[in-house]
């Protein structure tokens, strides 16, 4: 099982019983096990038993067992010199071990992040050395860190020596810490608010004493300045003083709740702001639900305390409870230093190596995204307000043994590979491929800083290259290098990185990240009160300080095996709804998994939509997967009409075709094509006006079975007679409009000038040639071409059917769609084919120039149903006449 017997560390103990007659060898157990078990579930400690204490309902009771002397009990060498002596020493010490050899592994005896921060500071404390958590990452051994150490105090006076935090001679107004400066100002930015409250809510249950609570609370507000300290300016300058501790009292109010109100009543005192300069920077509330059951509110201003504080916390409030409820006062070791001592530290500590640093984020940060999150559902308000919410999924335990694992084999960390998966998550989602992420650090570098009360919390921020679609393991080297580097440089305040690097300031959005991730075990600290059942958790405010934050929390069994992750996104409302936060924790919990089963594959191919999500993309977004019809469009058009002889095919002006009368009309014209030569996949150019007769001819020209090339009729002569030389066109289709056009008279090619199909009345109505292939040519049309030189591009009869055939012109908004763009711009394939090839009707605006009013006008005038326009017309038609639309179906804009 695992024991907590000290605050944060745990360890994986386990207790055994001989057989009768039998007698049992630890260490033969151990290396049985070992051989069978992955490392990191090898019990720390085996304890032998006469017998498993059990409860009355004979299940084991836990709090009967006793706890183990751990110890990792191998076979290493001892230390060979003085050095490995005070390191194994060192090790032993922060471990929790009675021994240590110089080959036992730091991270194999249970170490974990905190654990090396603190064995990092006790080293520079005894040795002087510069030495840094990446360089324990590489040498995890007293043999290999030794080296890391020797080289360091070599260094001398090359190394930046990191002066003595202690006590300090406190100048008349001692000023903030660089994080509480933040704080500060944010405060007086935004007014007093809930957004930086920290609430912690204890469920108490048994004979609890109010009084003795109340003089516990005021003991700990002595005992930690932090919770005494008023702040204030002067000279244009912050300042912070500490009430004296004869003068502290902490209210206790105790209010009668029910479970009905309680949540509302937490959230309500949860969310009361701090008048900084007055009052107490921590507020306690008794919330009495019975004389056996109580609920205690504490909630602190964060610039007081942080997340980490609530261990020390909640262990002096269980001190000092205990104490007094026996009628004496605590009787604990005092404070090596207090929160103001650390504020004037770390000025000394900046100004020897903040420059060092900051040089090395300006190095690391440079080109910085300005931003990079999940793209929102909504745009971004210019002021933030901070509202949120959150969403929580889970990770089951098989899935969190294998990330486990995959951590190991690649030298990193879970957290680690939690990042990777964020930033890959957010790169799929469109944030990009430099992907900045903020995350939370203890900010207790130094010993003497683990056991107080105060907000010492820094913010890295840790950016992921995600160029090149690594692989999920090759991602993982990428960000083990970069965090290390980070974690090397921690001391650098957040707000000092934001002066150094000086990003564009918004008070929309968050500088430098705008997403964060956090990963902590799900354990939660609680009090352990006599005669108290305490049971202890976190009200949760609907704040939400960055667009995104990401925390997991790690679960482990009984055994110490993983157990699961719990993933709870805080995310803000002002950007995003809640279906798309449900979305993405899907997506990620899915890309965990892929990427844990196939860690070698690139991120941008591991699995992150789900069976769902594909289905709407590909279908209900676009349509069901058509097949083509396998036809030309002249036997396509036939066959509408032989459908729907009566329905109208074509609107100009008040004048309306049947479809009946189109496909008649349209063949004579093609059969006098046809004697003119055109033949299957002739060109045929069309240098016409807008109107109905355009259309009459194009739809002839493929029944012909030939090829239209339009021609603008702005383009100059010479382009022309270029792309009718360029096709060898045969025939030339004009109206009399431009009948007399240069080109006309200078080309060789047959010309047909059209202004009706009177003419041609007495050709057949049937169709004059046999249905053209699929994958003939159906047009051509010129670009301007990369080098001035117009360049054709060709599109089949199959492009074009394919195109129609899509599901979603079926849904009836394309009765009535309007011919408006230039015959020589691609949009006409959908004004024309789209409705021709569904029953539609195709209704051709006037000729020449529209402006938007014109264009309102002949929407509301025509009964448009559907039409394409350029993303910057619709814009223009949407602010000067949006009544135009009112009868609109569907608008197609690009």
């Amino acid at each position: 099982m695992v024991r907590e017997d000290r605050p944060g560390d745990k360890r994986l103990a386990a207790y055994l019983v001989a057989a009768d007659g039998a007698r049992i060898d630890t260490e033969a157990v151990r290396r049985e096990i070992a051989g069978t078990l992955p490392e990191y579930m090898v019990p720390s400690a085996f304890v032998v038993l006469d017998e498993i204490p059990l409860t009355v309902n004979g299940k084991v009771d836990r709090r009967a067992l006793p706890a183990p002397q751990f110890s990792n009990e191998t076979t290493g060498r001892a230390p060979r010199g003085p050095g490995e002596e005070v390191l194994c020493g060192l090790f032993a010490e922060v471990l929790g071990l009675p021994s240590v050899t110089i080959d036992d592994h730091f991270f194999h005896l249970g170490g974990h992040s905190l654990l090396a921060t603190r064995l990092i500071s006790r080293i520079r404390q005894t040795f002087g050395a510069q030495i840094t958590v990446r360089d324990l990452f590489q040498g995890p051994t007293v043999a290999s860190l030794a080296e890391f150490v020797e080289a360091g105090v070599e260094a001398g006076g090359d190394a930046v020596q990191r002066p003595a935090l202690r006590e300090a001679v406190r100048p008349e107004r001692v000023p903030l810490s660089s994080a509480q400066q933040r704080l500060w100002f944010l405060h007086h930015l935004e007014g007093p608010s809930a957004t930086y409250n920290i609430p912690l809510a204890l469920r108490l249950t048994g004979a609890l004493d109010p009084q003795a609570l109340q003089l516990a609370l005021t003991d700990l507000v002595v005992r930690h300045e932090s919770l005494r300290t008023l702040f204030g300016m002067a000279d244009d300058a912050a300042y912070q003083w500490q009430l004296p501790a004869a003068e502290v009292r902490v209210e206790l109010p105790v209010l009668a709740a029910t479970e009905a109100t309680l949540e509302a009543e937490l959230g309500a005192y949860a969310a009361r702001s701090f008048d900084l300069e007055a009052e107490l920077p921590v507020h306690a509330t008794l919330f009495a639900l019975g004389d056996q059951e109580h609920i205690l509110l504490v909630v602190m201003h964060h610039i007081a305390s942080d997340g980490w504080s609530t261990t020390p916390l909640l262990r002096d409030l269980t001190a000092a409870y205990t104490a007094r409820t026996e009628g004496t006062a605590p009787a604990w070791e005092p404070l090596p230093v207090q929160y103001a001592d650390y504020t004037l530290w770390q000025q000394e500590l900046l100004a020897v190596d903040g420059e060092r640093q900051a040089e090395f984020w300006r190095h690391t940060l440079d080109g910085l995204p300005d931003e990079a999150t999940l793209p929102a559902d909504r745009p971004r308000p210019a002021v933030a307000t901070y509202r949120g919410s959150t969403h929580s999924v889970h990770v089951p335990a098989e899935l969190h043994d294998a990330l486990t694992r995959l951590a190991r084999e690649t030298g990193s960390t879970m957290f680690m590979v939690a990042q990777a998966a964020v930033a890959t998550a957010l790169s799929r989602s469109g944030a990009g491929d430099d992907i900045p992420i903020g995350a939370p650090i203890a900010g207790r570098s130094e010993q003497s800083l683990d056991d107080l009360v105060g907000f010492f919390v820094n913010t890295l921020v840790l950016r992921t290259d995600l160029t090149g679609d690594p692989s999920f393991r090759d991602l993982l080297s990428r960000v083990r290098e970069a965090d290390l580097a980070a974690w090397a440089h921690q001391d650098l305040p957040f707000d000092r990185l934001v002066e150094t690097l000086n990003p564009e300031r918004s008070t929309a959005r968050h500088p430098l990240f705008q997403v964060v991730l956090t990963l902590q075990e799900a354990l939660t600290p609680t009090l352990e009160l006599p005669g108290i059942t305490a049971e202890s958790g976190f009200t949760t405010l609907e704040i939400s300080k960055f667009d995104l934050t990401f925390s997991f929390h790690e679960h482990r069994t009984a055994e110490g095996r993983p157990g699961g992750l719990d993933i709870r996104v805080e995310y803000a409302t002002d950007l995003y709804d809640a279906g798309t936060v449900e979305a993405v924790a899907d997506r990620l919990v899915r890309l965990l998994g892929d990427a844990a089963a196939h860690p070698e594959i690139p991120v941008g191919e591991l699995e992150f939509i789900g069976p769902d999500e594909r289905r709407q993309l590909l279908e209900g977004w676009n349509g069901a997967v058509t097949g083509s019809w396998g036809a030309g469009l002249a036997e396509l058009f036939a066959a509408q009409a032989a459908r729907t002889p009566d329905a109208i095919a074509l609107v100009d002006g008040d004048r309306e075709v049947t479809y009946a009368e189109l496909d008649a009309d349209t063949n004579r014209l093609a059969h006098h094509l046809v004697g003119l030569g055109v033949r299957p996949e002739s060109v045929v150019a069309v240098l016409m006006e807008r109107s109905s007769d355009l259309l009459t001819g194009l739809l002839a020209v493929v029944k012909a079975g030939g090829v239209y090339a339009p021609l603008n009729t702005a383009d100059p002569d010479t382009r022309l007679l270029h792309i009718l030389t360029e096709t060898a066109a045969s025939v030339l289709l004009t109206d009399r409009a431009l009948a007399d056009h240069p080109i006309v008279a200078r080309t060789a090619a047959e010309t047909v000038v059209l202004d009706g199909t009177a003419d041609f009345s007495h050709l057949p109505a049937t169709p004059p040639a046999p249905g053209a292939h699929p994958d003939q040519w159906l047009y051509v049309m010129f670009t301007s071409g990369s080098t001035g030189v117009p360049k054709g591009v060709a599109v089949t009869h199959r492009n074009v059917a394919d195109l129609a055939a899509q599901t979603m012109y079926a849904n009836g908004s394309h009765t009535r769609v309007l011919f408006h763009s230039p015959h020589t711009f691609d949009a006409s394939t959908h004004e024309i084919w789209v409705p021709w090839l569904n029953g539609g009707a195709v209704v051709v605006a006037p000729p020449g120039y529209l402006d938007p009013g014109t264009l309102g006008g002949l929407l509301t005038e025509r009964a448009i149903s559907s039409l394409w326009l350029t993303a910057g017309l619709f814009r223009v038609m949407a602010e000067e006449v949006p009544e135009a639309f009112a009868g609109v179906r569907e608008v197609w804009a690009g």
